[in-house]
């Protein structure tokens, strides 16, 4: 059975920087795109950005776009979430995410919380 673990979350102050790690075990993840996700408090759920299964390939949601990479090392299982010039928008739970072996798959969250 895949499982996916988060971690890496916590609190920040404006304009700091936090790196999420998304954990894979119990089956390889390295052939499938992986996401990560976020749902801030009261609102539905969102795309945050994806990487590719060899890495070449990413994307991101505008908001984040030039302050957020995504990364991954297959010989880890593991994608990360590197997060530079944080805002308090962007306080939320962050859930790492991945389609495969036909069901789809999701963390229990990180909370990440951005205040002065």
């Amino acid at each position: 059975q895949l499982q996916l673990v988060e971690s890496g979350g916590g609190l920040v102050q404006p304009g700091g920087s936090l790196r999420l790690s998304c954990a894979a075990s119990g089956r390889t993840v390295n052939s499938y795109n992986m996401n990560w996700f976020r749902q801030a408090p009261g609102k539905e759920r969102e795309f945050v950005a994806a990487i590719s299964g060899s890495g070449r390939s990413t994307s991101y949601v505008d908001s984040v776009k030039g302050r957020f990479t995504i990364s991954r090392d297959n010989a880890k299982n593991t994608v990360y979430l590197q997060m530079n010039s944080l805002k308090p928008e962007d306080t939320a739970v962050y859930y790492c995410n991945v389609g495969a072996y036909g069901m789809d798959y999701w963390g229990k969250g990180t909370l990440v919380t951005v205040s002065s």
